[in-house]
């Protein structure tokens, strides 16, 4: 991950996408024009990014993103993107206090800019980076002091409290997935699905094919209750003022579903950072976003004390893995790499998939 090239994201042209923007901006908002068009060096592998400000006498300027649909022809991460459904969960996700980037337009229309997009105030301060993770030397969120990252900690477990407290499910009812069963079962049933559409034509995953058989064997006994689920629950997707957030970002995941889903894939994204960081000789933040503490916190927020984690990170790991299953596909797809002989070897956490399935993982990293 620290030297390869990375995968690409898009075919589209930035120039032109900013040419399509400016006139599309001036028919919502007479005199309007759009400046200063960039596409981040962090664009996802999803929904795209594109920043720019609105030169406008009322206001003289206003900073803002753009969330696009991804492109069809650049071999899509998921089957579907939503974006009104992401508008909505946005707009609803406000109503609990969470710091939600202000959502402006939303354009249902392909015409414009080739896909569906929406339109929101960009939010000034700094993320977590990925590449390279903040688990590594040399970014500010390692070079912070105990104390600092203990309040960024604190403060990011406060923002999945409140939302998970603060939307009656009846609220959200249009985040449910199709299918029959409890809610956990759908969510479930739905990353099958996921996992099939990945491997359309393709060589399959012994690994995670296990996986999926022993979440089966691990199924939670009351898993009835679901609430507004986050999704992508992880501190990469929060802008941060000092280590206190401004901004909650990418509700693409989003779905009516167990807390513990949210849970677990806090747990285990920044478990999946920390591991690699480990594997390249650093030691990372080893006591940074610990499970056992996550657990506690959580509880005295809320009153509700996290079940069945070992079943909710396996499932977190499975997700991950069908995800970067089919991010690997995108680059055989673009001719940058080969598939191997064992297609597990593409699932950069094949390791602690395979710990976790066996049962072990947890043994001393708690």
């Amino acid at each position: 991950m620290a030297t390869a090239p990375r995968p690409r994201t898009s075919t589209r042209e930035p120039e032109e996408i900013a040419r399509r923007l400016t006139a599309w901006l001036a028919r919502r908002l007479p005199g309007a024009k759009a400046v200063n068009v960039t596409v981040p060096e962090s664009n996802g592998m999803s929904s795209e990014t594109l920043l720019f400000d609105i030169e406008h006498p009322e206001p003289p300027l206003r900073a803002c993103a753009l969330r696009l649909a991804a492109d069809p022809s650049a071999y899509t991460v998921f089957p579907v993107y939503d974006m009104p459904r992401q508008y909505r969960t946005m707009r609803l996700a406000e109503r609990t206090g969470l710091p939600v980037p202000r959502v402006l337009w939303l354009e249902e229309d392909a015409g414009p800019l080739g896909a569906p997009f929406f339109v929101m105030e960009r939010v000034a301060g700094r993320v977590p980076p990925d590449v390279m993770p903040y688990t590594y030397e040399g970014n500010w969120l390692h070079a912070a002091t105990d104390a600092e990252r203990a309040e960024l900690e604190d403060a990011s477990l406060r923002l999945l409290a409140r939302l998970h407290d603060g939307v009656p499910a009846a609220d959200a009812e249009f985040l449910a997935l199709p299918g029959t069963g409890s809610p956990l079962r759908r969510h479930v049933e739905a990353q099958r699905a996921y996992y099939a559409w990945v491997v359309d034509g393709l060589p399959r995953s012994p690994l995670i094919e296990s996986a999926f058989e022993r979440l089966e064997t691990l199924w939670p006994g009351d898993v009835t209750d679901a609430v507004l689920n986050w999704g992508d629950a992880r501190i990469g997707n929060i802008i941060y003022d000092g280590f206190r957030p401004t901004a909650v970002l990418d509700w693409e995941m989003a779905a009516l579903a167990p807390r513990e889903v949210d849970l677990g894939w806090t747990v285990y994204l920044h478990r999946f950072f920390q591991d690699l960081t480990e594997s390249f000789g650093q030691r990372g933040l080893p006591d940074f976003l610990r499970r056992d503490r996550i657990e506690a916190k959580y509880a005295e927020l809320t009153g509700h004390a996290p079940r069945d984690m070992d079943f909710y990170t396996l499932y977190a790991a499975l997700r991950h893995a069908v995800v970067m299953l089919r991010v690997a596909y995108r680059q055989v797809h673009f001719g940058e790499t080969a598939v191997p002989a064992d297609p597990d070897t593409l699932i950069l956490h094949h390791g602690s998939l395979r710990a976790m399935v066996q049962g072990d993982y947890w043994d001393g990293v708690r």
